[in-house]
């Protein structure tokens, strides 16, 4: 989810204050990285400081975690848009393309798996880019992105913005049948955005999916296992 510290719009605490509303006992805070100028995108300098800003919340809450992390994006060369040293500190990194979908099947995909290599980064965000009677999605090989997701201990997201439900439900059964667990994430820009989980939740049936299969149906301890390489 996104605070106003990029492109959302309300604050960190207004964020974790609906989601401890709706019963969640975490939350993980992934603003845009730098690259996303018009989203207002975060430098290693102001990202470092929300983390520090998300450190002395958790000191004060009790029974819910704020995990600290970023939606850092895949240039052109597969290369991530924030230094390692940055990444390294997160809980957890969030990885995507927002830029050059025109590219060809072969280079969007290796631009995709190269992203994969470093060792930083943990969940693939709308994986195809697809805007639902907006834009097709970018010309990408997603078996090819998900035995790469296996292979390195990577992951993927259902976005459940209504706008996206990227992964459709024929590539979530795919990654169920070739054993890449998946994020159901709401996206959200706003704390009333939350409740677009029941859309993701509903698109990971439609992919026969089962709570085994969703990264986010374990406790924070056992996700923060999941999110080290």
């Amino acid at each position: 989810m996104h605070t106003t510290a990029s492109d959302g719009k309300a604050s960190l605490e207004e964020m974790v204050r609906a989601a401890k509303r709706r019963g969640y006992r975490y939350i993980a805070i992934t603003d845009h990285s730098k690259r996303l100028a018009m989203a207002n995108g975060l430098d290693a300098r102001r990202l470092r400081e929300q983390m520090a800003e998300i450190d002395a919340l958790n000191e004060r809450l009790k029974n819910f975690t704020v995990l600290k992390g970023n939606e850092v994006d895949i240039l052109e060369d597969g290369t991530l848009d924030l230094p390692d040293d940055v990444l390294a500190e997160l809980d957890v990194c969030v990885f995507s393309v927002h830029s050059k979908f025109n590219l060809s099947r072969e280079k969007q995909t290796r631009r995709i798996l190269r992203a994969m290599d470093n060792p930083h980064v943990n969940i693939l965000a709308h994986p195809t880019g697809r805007i639902i009677n907006g834009r097709e999605g970018y010309d990408v090989d997603i078996e090819a992105v998900l035995h790469g997701a296996r292979e390195r201990g990577v992951f993927l997201e259902i976005n459940a913005q209504p706008a996206r439900l990227d992964l459709a439900a024929h590539w979530v059964r795919m990654a169920r049948e070739i054993g890449v667990a998946l994020a159901i994430n709401t996206d959200a820009h706003a704390p009333d955005q939350l409740g677009h989980m029941a859309l993701g939740v509903a698109q990971a049936r439609r992919g026969w999916l089962e709570k085994k299969d969703v990264l986010n149906t374990r406790t924070v301890t056992q996700l923060r296992k999941l999110m080290t390489r």
